[in-house]
């Protein structure tokens, strides 16, 4: 009978435990209240869809963030509106 290959699965973990024992990073905040968000869900046709996708990544930004700054820069508030 044959050895057994020696071949790493696809869960076998790092000879080295500095590999597999790392913290993860938390990504930095993007503003103050990044904390405290609320989802919007909007309907788009399939293709405005994809001009927004296409555009973000021509960006090299999330359709997320790029929306976010979008809204942020057209609701801006001003000194006399309350947030």
């Amino acid at each position: 009978m044959s050895a057994r290959p020696n071949r790493r699965g696809f869960a076998a973990r790092p000879a080295d435990p500095e590999h597999w024992i790392k913290a993860a990073e938390a990504p930095p905040p993007r503003d103050a209240a990044a904390g405290f968000t609320a989802r919007l869900t909007i309907d788009v046709t399939p293709e405005l869809r994809g001009r927004i996708k296409i555009a973000a990544f021509q960006r090299g930004v999330t359709v997320a963030d790029m929306l976010r700054d979008l809204l942020a820069r057209a609701f801006s508030t001003t000194e006399g509106q309350s947030q």
